[in-house]
């Protein structure tokens, strides 16, 4: 369709609007059944969970805090990278550092908003394989679901996502506050149950233990069976044709009753449960918080993106600095911290942390068991259902927010020629930068694959006697190895996280830098919002990406994903250098520039 150089885009967004988008990207539906998992199978750190998403959540709140105070003096599109060229433009004497500082923190961004959309079209593909695997055990394994079935479902997604975001801003905002009351009225209903469930459930009552392999909760023991299952001795749980755990028998031939408990460690000392309700919200072991914090973080990003939409807003000085701030804490204070205790408080013997390392959806089991316990056996799996579905439109609300946002920080770029000039045009009657909108879904859904493809590596990997009970079919059951081939392999899911964090922790620390740059020396520095919040939240970044790395050294969580996620970070960091260097040749531009531009 032709273009004409004067289109541009139109303000149509308010208060609401804006705040909705960034809601929608640090949806609790959609991140609380994804980061649960993650976190749960982080090494030995699974105790410090709670305690993590609040050092997450200081980090971001002070980064949110530089990026309000740079929205009210720089409202426009592009996000850090506008604020890194008018910061720069508008100093006395550092003016010509603005296009290498615009370049870094554009270049950096694209490291968080090009990968994360990947996670997020990935998790579409294993929420899909968990649904189809409940309603459909016998061609798919609800804890282990299909890796290429995982695949199709990212790629589709992708571009199912990237059509609405193509289509305008205002077709966004409408579905994202429809979804953020959905999904955020679903899991505070499933929060409350599962605080009911543990306060009606005292250590030694009946209750209900999960199977995994049939996806139902059940009230009494299992019967198993000792046998060799891929050369080690095994505990096996004996069925019936249709697949149901035959139940254990007293004397008197009678099912021996399940009673639950809350032992906080097994022999071998693996963390099983929270004994109390202190013991959620204890730090347990400080490196352990910083190594919870450094996953958490995926969870509370997206507070950010409503500065990017600057030329979109109605009156952008005012509502941008708004909506940043109070995304982040409705979502993050109000529903985060609740949901994430509700969860933690959850686990007991018939589900324990090391049930959940285990699953594709350690939310979705939880569900089952609080929907059997509160609407009767057999039951549970429909309440799953329909929490379920909140949970897939929060992760079209937050892969939607991500893409309009990587996409309109492209469309800057391409507008300065510092990326393709393609990049730099809107569509002409939908007024959005479609370019850059299907780039972005062509790499979500590469990424959403890689993603899925060792989902269950490292400390993830299933048992034996689960890779045994994986339906067979290429749909179901291709790409899954033995249980120490799988071991030995990194997480996908967790490295394409890790390196969306690093991205994250980089664009954040830079942009409490620029917030440091931006009011030195002006009329309205504020001590506290201009220096002292700035430099806490660049040092927490810096010191959670610091020990994102440092830590598996010293012996907390896993190596082998922080270092593939640097490894990423090293090759786009040579990669945007050379494209800097040669691309600035090429349109005859110089590192530093040269002469001041009069509009500044």
């Amino acid at each position: 369709m032709p273009e004409a150089p004067a289109v541009e885009m139109k303000k149509t967004l308010g208060l609401t609007g804006l705040t909705s988008n960034a809601m929608a990207l640090i949806a609790p539906g959609a991140f609380l059944w994804l980061t649960f998992f993650i976190q749960s199978t982080t090494g030995v750190t699974g105790p410090s969970m709670w305690m993590g998403v609040i050092g997450a959540l200081l980090l971001c709140l002070s980064t949110a805090v530089c990026y309000a105070e740079m929205a009210k003096l720089y409202p426009g599109t592009g996000s850090s990278y506008y604020f890194a060229e008018q910061a720069f433009l508008n100093r006395e004497k550092a003016w010509k550092y603005a296009r290498v500082s615009k370049f870094i923190v554009g270049w950096a961004s694209h490291l968080y908003y090009w990968i994360y959309p990947g996670v997020m079209v990935g998790t579409m593909g294993i929420v899909s394989g968990y649904l189809v695997g409940t309603l459909y055990p016998n061609f798919m394994s609800a804890s282990n679901p299909g890796i290429l079935f995982m695949m199709g479902v990212a790629v589709v997604f992708a571009f199912a996502v990237a059509y609405i975001a193509y289509r305008g801003a205002n077709a966004s905002t409408a579905i994202n506050l429809g979804i953020n009351v959905i999904q955020i009225t679903a899991l505070m209903i499933f929060s409350v149950l599962a605080l009911g469930y543990r306060m009606n459930h005292p250590p030694g009552s009946v209750a209900y233990q999960f199977d995994s392999t049939s996806g139902e909760a059940y009230t009494y023991e299992f019967k198993t069976v000792t046998s060799m299952v891929g050369g080690v001795s095994t505990d096996t749980v004996v069925r019936d044709a249709s697949g149901v755990p035959l139940p254990k028998l007293d004397a008197a031939g009678q099912p021996v009753p399940f009673h639950i408990s809350y032992a906080e460690r097994d022999a071998a000392g693996n963390f099983l449960a929270h004994p109390t309700a202190k013991s959620v919200i204890s730090p347990h072991h400080w490196s352990w918080v910083f190594i919870q914090a450094t996953v958490a973080i995926l969870i509370l990003v997206g507070f950010e993106s409503v500065t990017s939409m600057g030329g979109e807003a109605k009156n952008a000085k005012r509502d941008v600095p708004i909506a940043v701030i109070t995304s982040l804490l409705v979502q993050g204070v109000a529903f985060y911290c609740f949901e994430y205790f509700a969860a933690n408080y959850f686990l007991n013997s018939g589900y324990s942390m090391q049930s959940a390392a285990a699953s594709a959806a350690p939310i979705g089991d939880m569900m089952v068991m609080v929907g059997d316990a509160l609407f009767g056996p057999g039951h549970g799996r429909t309440f799953m259902l329909a929490e379920a579905g909140t949970v897939v439109l929060a992760l079209i609300g937050t892969t939607l927010s991500c893409m309009n946002t990587g996409a309109r920080v492209t469309y800057a770029m391409g507008k300065d020629k510092e990326v393709s000039g393609h990049f730099g045009s809107l569509h002409k009657t939908n007024l959005t930068p479609h370019r850059a909108v299907w780039t972005l879904a062509a790499i979500s859904a590469v990424i959403g694959c890689i993603a899925v493809v060792l989902v269950f590596g490292d400390a993830g990997a299933p048992s034996a006697a689960a890779i045994a009970s994986i339906p067979h079919g290429i749909f179901s059951s291709f790409g899954y190895a033995s249980h120490d081939k799988m071991a030995a392999l990194p997480n996908s899911l967790l490295t394409v996280t890790l390196a969306s964090n690093f991205g994250t922790f980089l664009l954040y620390a830079l942009s409490c830098t620029l917030c440091m740059v931006a009011y030195h020396k002006h009329p309205k520095f504020s001590f506290v919002r201009h220096m002292a919040i700035p430099l806490f939240g660049l040092v927490a970044n810096l010191t959670c990406m610091g020990f994102y790395l440092v830590g598996p050294f010293m012996g907390y969580g896993t190596k082998m994903e922080p270092l593939l996620a640097l490894g990423i970070a090293g090759v786009w960091a040579v990669f945007g250098a050379l494209h800097f260097i040669t691309s600035g040749k090429a349109a005859g531009k110089t590192a530093l520039i040269e002469t001041r531009p009069t509009s500044a």
